[in-house]
Order: C-alpha cells, then sequence, then structure tokens
C-alpha cells in the first residue's frame, strides 16, 4: 500500500508524490515493522518506488524484487520530458494523465467500467497493442481501449475489482494520478542518485505480453532487466502474461519469489 491509495493519507499537492517522497514512505514502514533490513517487492510504481528505497535507504533494504518494471538508473531527465519527445504527436497514456483533473474525470463517469478496462487492456488476453494505440495526442484515453469481456476477467475476479473500486471511491483518482504528475518532478529530486545502481540482491519478473517492455519505442525494456543492478539474481518472464502477471500467474510468480528468497540464505 502506498500514498494515494487503500486506506493511506491522500495529499493534494502533486510534490507529495516524487519518487524520494515515496520511498522515504517505504523506508519508514519499514522501520515501524522491523530493526532488521527488510525484502521488498514492488509491481508497477511500486517497482520504481522499491527499487529507489534500496537506493536512497540501504540501511532499511535487504533485498528488492521488481515486478514488471526494471529499474532504470536516474538520468536527469523528467520521465514526462523524454516520453513527450519520444511520443511527439501522438497520443501517450502518461502524457494524458498529468493533464489537471482530465483524467479524474474520465473514470469517475464509470469507475468500475474505467478500471476493469484498463485492468484488461494491459493483460496478456488483450489485442496486441491495446495499451499503446496510435493515436493523436488529443484523444480521449477510455475510447482508445477495447471493450473488456463481459463477467468476470480471467485473473480478476468481480469481488476482487468491486473492493478496489470501493477503495478507489473513498480515495478518489487523484493520488493516483499525481503519481504520473510527478514524474515532471523527479529528475530534480534525483540530481543527488543519478546513474546510482541497486546494490542489494535482486531480481526481476515480468510478463512475456507486457506492454511496459515496449514503451520505449524501438527498446526492449525486458531485455536487461538487471543492468541497473550490481547483484542481480536474475529474470523471470512468464509466457503468456501480460502487465498483471502476479495476478495472471500466479504460480510462476510466487514460485520466482520463491527461489530469489532462497538466494539470500
Amino acid at each position: 500500500m502506498r500514498r494515494g491509495y487503500g486506506g493511506s493519507s491522500v495529499p493534494l499537492d502533486v510534490d507529495r508524490y516524487t519518487l524520494c517522497e515515496l520511498a522515504s514512505d517505504v523506508a519508514a514502514v519499514a522501520a515501524a515493522l522491523d530493526d532488521e533490513p527488510v525484502v521488498l517487492f514492488g509491481h508497477d510504481w511500486g517497482a520504481p518506488i522499491v527499487w529507489n528505497t534500496a537506493i536512497r535507504h540501504p540501511e532499511r533494504v535487504r533485498a528488492v524484487a521488481g515486478l514488471s518494471v526494471p529499474h532504470t538508473p536516474a538520468i536527469g531527465i523528467s520521465l514526462l520530458d523524454l516520453f513527450d519527445q519520444l511520443y511527439a504527436d501522438r497520443f501517450f497514456y502518461m502524457l494524458h494523465f498529468r493533464q489537471p483533473g482530465v483524467p479524474e474525470a474520465e473514470f469517475g463517469a464509470d469507475l468500475r467500467g474505467a478500471l476493469k478496462r484498463c485492468f484488461f487492456a494491459l493483460s496478456g488476453d488483450a489485442p496486441p497493442g491495446s495499451w499503446l494505440p496510435d493515436a493523436p495526442r488529443d484523444a480521449a484515453f477510455l475510447a482508445l481501449l477495447p471493450d473488456a469481456p463481459e463477467g468476470p476477467l480471467s485473473f480478476l475476479p468481480d469481488d476482487e475489482l468491486d473492493a478496489l473500486v470501493a477503495s478507489f471511491e473513498r480515495t478518489g483518482m487523484v493520488g493516483a494520478f499525481n503519481r504520473y504528475r510527478a514524474a515532471a518532478l523527479d529528475a530534480a529530486a534525483d540530481a543527488d542518485v543519478i546513474g546510482a545502481t541497486v546494490a542489494q540482491p535482486s531480481c526481476f519478473i515480468g510478463g512475456e505480453l507486457d506492454p511496459v517492455r515496449s514503451m520505449l519505442p524501438g527498446t526492449d525494456l525486458f531485455t536487461e532487466p538487471g543492468a541497473g543492478c550490481t547483484d542481480f539474481r536474475g529474470a523471470t518472464i512468464v509466457g503468456g502474461a501480460g502487465h498483471w502477471v502476479h495476478q495472471e500467474a500466479v504460480a510462476e510468480t510466487n514460485a520466482a519469489l520463491d527461489a530469489f528468497l532462497a538466494s539470500l540464505a
């Protein structure tokens, strides 16, 4: 759980959602739970958060596993500026999400339908290219995604989706989207960790069909997922799974995490 989600606080200021701030949250929770360094697992934005916690608070982190997003050392450039160049005049969801109030309004019109649509579009069940459509920069987001199938998704039972909807009905979506907006501020906050690698034992788990691997046009981000780590214990790329590898391939993900934990003994 992190700031802006579930039972956590939901500050409105964008600068409260930088990777530096969120890594400090994780380190504080780790210190409250145990005097000894902890092992961190993180998925999606949670992956950069745990990678950065390992770098910024090494005394609190024994090892780290990132799911779906490999560690990329900071280069001193805003992620949003980079994508603005790479997707010149083209639609890209992160650039859409940075607009104040726009995605909140889109999702608020039908929160359950919007979340289900996003979960499906990012999964291995969706048609190729569903999450990264070739569309104009100013296109409406949800209309670009394929319709989700009727009934429960294969990896997300209705009761779990309903729990997510209830959670976001309590918090609103501003915290979730503020993380994307705060990506514009990360470069300034990361000046002291440019080029930093993860020194602790680490591993990576991703889905073969995850759109993340092709977010940098012409690059496969899963080719060398340990390039930014100095004690990398290996990568597991799960065939047929998409972005929700821990939900789409539970057994394979747990087996990879168990093997990683065993390597720490």
